[in-house]
């Protein structure tokens, strides 16, 4: 090791600068603890990050034993001064044993050529040191279905979603089961998000959220969601129809800036027709959230159940046959063209069709061709959120959905029309 590099006491100081942040942390905690009454401080915490910092610069040339002799004797004497101060005070909590413990690893990952991953854990772990009251809020504020409904989430997207094989099966390879199994996910996903931001910030507030958050994942999805809510719940209709067409017309300005990105020359020729859709979407959004009464803000009475699993894995099931149906009519039919493809594609999925045709506009497909069937693309799948929002939510949701979705779609196809033809 050579200390003469430059490269060495950069990696000191952020093992001290590591010490001093969570040091600051744990002593603002004790600042009210009489002088001599706290086992560390500010200065013990930034010692115990140089002390790691050193430690891991020794173990270089002999291995890690060196570190690991350290980092017991360090634990040891800890783990002492923890049990004389629980004698004084009776207080049990381990949390600042465990927090110089980290310091020190932390410390020691800093010089052995993790800086970046060293610093993003000690922010991690100031923050999580400094939110014991909310923390605390939310653990008492959560009820079991809570606690289960977000493992199982965990379980489907962290465990399962992982090991499903991302391939095609079935007639025409139509059928991706890690595909399906996403849109489950995030069905499941919205749903959860959905009733803790109600029940955080009230159902009219909430839904909105939850609106744009879908929007930026799957407004097919939300508005599925969305639609069996109204269906039980008729009179929250026009706060449910407010978030799908925030949902909806959040997936224009996502096209365009996914097409735009994959090829550039797409932008000017798309921003017309998508900032069209996305404005009378917008438009009638407002107007709903506007007129709508402010009372009856009562989440508990929207939602029961914080994981709508059973509605997820039957919307993944509708969608596997709607990839099956579209393969199988581009089958039948023939290559017709690109934009037959794209309406047929816009039935279920808007953001492969736009995948597929912006890289393909790259070399073989003219812009305008691209232009036009990604505008086509949304304004199908636009038609297909409006008649799930009136065959699954019901009349006074599907009224209020329909008709600015299919406004939307039209629209943007007139001017697409318009400024490419």
């Amino acid at each position: 090791m050579m200390f003469e590099d430059h490269q060495v006491f950069i990696e000191l100081a952020v093992a001290l600068a590591i010490g001093l942040l969570i040091g600051v942390e744990r002593g603002w905690k004790e600042r009210g603890a009489a002088e001599g009454r706290r086992v560390a401080g500010v200065r013990t915490y930034a010692l115990i990050g140089l002390l790691g910092g050193i430690s891991g610069l020794l173990s270089a040339p002999s291995g890690a034993l060196t570190l690991g002799v350290i980092f017991a004797g360090l634990a040891g004497a800890l783990t002492v001064a923890h049990v004389l101060d629980y004698r004084r005070d009776e207080d049990a909590g381990i949390t600042s044993l465990v927090a110089g413990l980290m310091t020190f690893l932390l410390g020691a990952l800093a010089v052995l050529g993790e800086l970046a991953v060293a610093a993003a854990a000690a922010v991690v772990t100031a923050l999580l040191l400094g939110s014991k009251p909310l923390i605390h809020r939310w653990i008492h504020a959560m009820e079991q279905k809570d606690l289960k409904a977000g493992l199982i989430l965990l379980l489907i997207s962290v465990v399962a979603l992982p090991v499903l094989p991302d391939q095609g099966y079935g007639p025409w390879n139509a059928v991706n089961p890690r595909e399906i199994w996403w849109m489950v996910v995030l069905i499941a996903s919205i749903s959860f998000v959905g009733y803790y931001a109600m029940r955080l910030v009230g159902t009219r507030r909430g839904t909105l959220f939850t609106g744009l958050f879908g929007g930026l994942a799957s407004s097919t999805a939300l508005t599925l969601h969305f639609s069996r809510l109204a269906r039980a719940r008729r009179e929250m209709a026009p706060v449910l129809a407010t978030a799908i067409l925030v949902a909806c017309a959040t997936m224009f300005p996502r096209m365009f800036l996914v097409s735009s990105l994959i090829h550039p020359p797409l932008l000017p020729h798309l921003i017309w027709p998508a900032a069209a859709m996305a404005l009378i979407a917008y438009g009638f959004a407002a107007f709903y959230w506007l007129t709508q009464p402010r009372g009856g803000d009562d989440a508990d009475a929207l939602l029961d159940n914080p994981l709508e699993l059973k509605s997820a894995v039957g919307f993944g099931l509708l969608l596997a046959l709607v990839m099956l149906l579209a393969r199988g009519i581009e089958s039948w039919i023939g290559a017709t063209g690109v934009m037959m493809l794209a309406a047929v594609s816009g039935i279920a999925d808007v953001d492969a069709i736009t995948l597929t045709v912006a890289r393909m506009s790259r070399d073989e497909l003219g812009v305008g061709i691209a232009v036009w069937s990604i505008i086509i693309a949304a304004a199908v799948n636009s038609l297909v959120k409006g008649l799930i929002a009136a065959s699954v939510g019901g009349g006074a949701l599907g009224l209020r959905v329909t008709l600015p979705l299919l406004g939307a779609g039209l629209g943007g196809l007139g001017v697409a029309w318009w400024t490419l033809f």
